[in-house]
């Protein structure tokens, strides 16, 4: 692991905290009528939010110097890539409950906040038994490799949502009715507060992204422990999570080979935590950020060569529900 340390005031904590709960909001604001995501928009808002997390990279740069710029962008860089990933299993999740698109980002802005809440817990936990128990670091370099193993050869076998064991808990837990009811979590029949199908589609999201969350945590403290670069790298990755989700939907049949890039980018993390604890040491900061630059190139180009002259598949819009247009 590369460690930094270096002095972060409560004040840019806070900040960096209404920050983001401000662009939270104001993403909520502008879609408070529900309306469908064009690709337009969500391309608009993806390069909005890319723009964000790139920029953020620059203050870091200017404020305390290359390496600890490097080390953020590294963070970014993988964790957006995984968010990709992330995309492909929310599009399996919304054609299990056949979720229709104009209720797609409720969820997803939802989701997202319980991402950042998960991920926040992860890194402030993974973060301390890193720098209390050095073996911890072999654990999570196997988690990693693991991982991505089974990213790269068993992509396919992606889990029915239907049968998580988060949702059937809920379903057991909390009475739920089958059906939608407008873009409400909650509805009230025959005088007893019942879960709609909706809530349910946000629990399988919320259910699978712990998954991811343990993952992508874990990858960028391959790359460092300090907490703010690791929180600041996931937070600016995942609030662009769902307009990449409506700009990539229809789009996903052309990544064919990402998966393979993402898994090396894993494997790569967990060998470089591993060597951290041996006396290899630390990868140069340099060659951490060129090699995953250059693989997540190589694999986008790669993915979009195999899959020349074949059509952008366009998903048959779910149908939307009575009480959607009411």
């Amino acid at each position: 692991m590369d460690d930094v340390s270096f002095a972060v005031p409560l004040w840019v904590w806070l900040a960096l905290t209404a920050g983001i709960a401000l662009m939270l909001a104001v993403d909520l604001f502008l879609h408070r009528d529900g309306h469908e995501i064009a690709f337009r928009e969500a391309a608009t808002w993806s390069a909005i939010w890319i723009g964000v997390g790139l920029g953020f990279g620059v203050v870091l740069w200017t404020w305390q110097g290359a390496d600890v710029a490097g080390l953020y962008y590294s963070g970014y860089l993988i964790e957006k890539a995984l968010s990709v990933d992330n995309v492909f299993v929310f599009a399996m999740v919304f054609a299990a409950f056949n979720v229709p698109r104009v209720y797609q980002h409720k969820v997803l802005f939802w989701g997202v906040l319980g991402a950042l809440g998960f991920r926040l817990v992860f890194i402030f936990a993974g973060a301390g038994l890193l720098e209390a128990l050095s073996w911890t670091a072999f654990l999570l370099g196997g988690l990693l490799l693991w991982t991505a193993w089974k990213m790269a050869f068993r992509h396919g076998d992606q889990p029915d949502p239907e049968h998580n064991l988060v949702v059937r808990l809920v379903r057991r837990v909390v009475p739920t009715t089958p059906e939608y009811h407008g873009n409400r979590f909650f509805v009230r029949l025959d005088g007893r507060r019942t879960a709609t199908l909706l809530f349910v589609a946000l629990i399988a999201v919320e259910a699978t992204d712990i998954v991811f969350a343990v993952d992508s945590v874990a990858a960028v403290l391959a790359i460092t422990t300090n907490t703010f670069l690791v929180w600041t790298a996931n937070a600016f990755a995942v609030l662009g999570l769902r307009a990449l989700y409506f700009c990539l939907d229809g789009l996903l049949a052309r990544f064919t080979l990402l998966h393979y890039g993402l898994s090396f980018l894993l494997a790569f993390a967990g060998i470089k935590l591993i060597l951290s604890e041996t006396p290899v040491g630390k990868l140069p900061i340099p060659v951490t950020l060129g090699v995953i630059a250059a693989t997540l190139a190589v694999s986008i180009a790669a993915s979009l060569w195999a899959t020349r002259g074949r059509p952008d598949p366009t998903p048959a819009p779910a149908p939307v529900p009575d009480e959607a247009v009411r």
